[in-house]
């Protein structure tokens, strides 16, 4: 029988809520690199990969606003929020190899956030044929590369520019005003 180890997880299993406080608002007080694994910091949005990823890749479109749900944020917010939603999409596309994607956000902890009271988007890359066996039979998922090599990884494309598709890159940031 082949043993699969998984030690990185057992922080999350014992007491996922280690730090007093919003974990999106504490990892914003630190400088970015691994210990806080943020990728991307905007006005109004960043882009965080999750601690204790689905799949290699997965990150988080978080506003910088603690705000508890989509329909609370202000249409530039909104605007920027969906832009790095956008170029995280492109970004993993090219630097994974992702053939598909689940995006979404869990609002409410009776929908299952995790962290209820500050919205953000899940952006998890998938591969045809990626489903296993591994999480329905033994409550696993398999990665293949460390939390610090993607991190690595995406910041450095990220920090490129080639994160972008050429639509964004041509084109001012998004703006608006008033209410949506």
């Amino acid at each position: 029988m082949d043993i699969l180890w998984t030690p990185w997880r057992m922080a999350y299993l014992q007491n996922p809520n280690q730090e007093d406080g919003c974990m999106f608002c504490l990892q914003l007080e630190k400088p970015d690199g691994e210990e806080n694994l943020v990728l991307y910091r905007g006005r109004q949005a960043f882009v965080i990969l999750n601690r204790f990823p689905y799949t290699n890749g997965h990150l988080m479109v978080v506003p910088i606003a603690h705000l508890p749900s989509l329909e609370d944020l202000r249409a530039d917010q909104m605007a920027e929020l969906m832009e790095l939603t956008q170029r995280s999409l492109a970004m993993l596309r090219r630097v994974y190899g992702a053939g598909s994607f689940n995006l979404g956000a869990n609002i409410g902890q009776a929908a299952g956030a995790g962290v209820a009271d500050h919205v953000h988007l899940h952006v998890v890359p998938r591969w045809a044929g990626d489903t296993n066996f591994m999480s329905t039979l033994a409550n696993t998922r398999v990665l293949p590369e460390t939390l610090e090599a993607t991190y690595r990884r995406l910041r450095q494309n990220w920090d490129s520019g080639e994160a972008a598709p050429e639509e964004l890159k041509r084109k001012p940031p998004l703006t608006a005003t008033g209410p949506l």
